[in-house]
């Protein structure tokens, strides 16, 4: 039979048969948890209960059975409890089950450790892209912080600096004389969608869920209340835009309403609230269904790898180099954040170089001429 155990402050320690020592104490949750191994002697014991005790006075105490949870059903939980636009949460969906569940899905919370994730985004690197990568690490980091918040585990095991951010290259802002002839070459029923594109630097979903009573061509604005999102599998749902930044009016150029004046006419649902934009035999714009279009497209005008998207920075490019403030281009961007619309700006400053070493260029080859006379 075990021996009585000793009594003191904080735990209690008794000795086994075995003559080795039994350490337990009472946690704050009032349940009572014995050490995880027996001690050779009582002093061991008594020392693990004093840094024990220490631990629960500086707050970093957790239960023994936190943690134990797999990655898998945690990380499925984590996304089943949040309210999540349909594209946000396909997207968590397909990452956890392509890139995280496969690494991480059996482990439990708390045995997943640094080494660990640096091992994974090393993999993971070796074989998808490293937008990917970011976008599964930076989910992954979520994950881990609320698992901290629940006291599942003492610190996130996420800590590479810069991992959530892709280094993606910048894309190159094709010259509007391009768009001129991509609006030549594309059928005349979606010329006004590049215009909107690229002068209203409207997203691809929120020009598809364009409505009629939402493009003002009396007062030369389009307000932008809804997005059309094309879900895996085909499914289309409308949605809202992507934040509240994304609730906004925007100025049309004047040169442009007599172009889109006739495409309302002519290719427009009829309705009074029907959409701006639809399909040859009037079904939904899907980007699925436009693409072939676009490929032809681009390819006519010697861009094989235009991006559709892209034609929003050209507007933004042109916004900012005509003078647009930070303020001014995250309102017209739809951002609530500063950070896309600076790349913009730095794009102008860039530009702006080139302009004040042209002029120094110019200084310099009147200054020569000078002395030389």
């Amino acid at each position: 039979m075990a021996q009585k155990s000793s009594k003191r402050r904080f735990g209690a320690v008794r000795k086994l048969p075995s003559g080795r020592y039994q350490a337990r104490y009472r946690g704050p949750n009032g349940v009572m948890y014995p050490a995880p191994t027996t001690f050779a002697t009582e002093r061991e014991a008594d020392r693990w209960l004093t840094l024990k005790e220490a631990e629960i006075h500086r707050g970093e105490w957790s239960s023994p059975d936190a943690g134990m949870v797999p990655f898998e059903v945690y990380a499925k939980q984590w996304v089943d409890d949040r309210v999540l636009k349909p594209r946000t949460e396909g997207l968590y969906r397909s990452l956890l089950k392509n890139h995280l569940v496969p690494f991480f899905g059996n482990r439990r919370l708390a045995d997943i450790r640094e080494a660990d994730v640096r091992r994974w985004r090393k993999e993971r690197l070796r074989v998808v892209g490293q937008s990917t990568v970011a976008k599964a690490y930076t989910l992954l980091k979520a994950i881990m912080n609320t698992a901290v918040d629940d006291e599942e585990i003492r610190r996130n095991p996420c800590r590479i600096k810069g991992a959530g951010t892709p280094d993606t290259p910048e894309r190159e802002v094709i010259p509007l004389t391009k768009v001129v002839e991509i609006l030549d070459a594309i059928p005349e029923r979606y010329r006004a969608l590049v215009l909107l594109a690229t002068f209203t630097t409207l997203r691809w979903g929120e020009l598809a869920g364009l409505r009629r009573t939402y493009l003002d061509l009396e007062a030369g604005v389009v307000r932008v209340v809804g997005a059309l999102a094309e879900l895996d599998g085909g499914k289309l749902l409308d949605d809202t835009p992507k934040s509240r930044a994304g609730r906004r009016i925007v100025a049309i150029p004047p040169e442009l309403l007599p172009q889109l004046r006739e495409h309302v006419e002519r290719y427009s649902d009829k309705a009074a609230d029907g959409w701006v934009f639809i399909g040859p035999k009037g079904a939904r714009l899907r980007r699925s269904s436009f693409r072939r279009t676009w490929n032809k497209t681009r390819t006519a005008v010697g861009l094989p790898d235009l991006h559709f998207h892209d034609l929003r920075h050209v507007g933004n490019t042109l916004a900012a180099a005509n003078g647009a403030s930070l303020k001014e281009l995250m309102a017209r961007m739809g951002h609530s954040s500063t950070r896309a619309a600076l790349i913009y700006l730095h794009a102008t400053q860039d530009r702006d170089q080139v302009i004040a070493k042209a002029l120094g260029e110019a200084f310099r080859t009147a200054a020569g001429t000078k002395i030389e006379n």
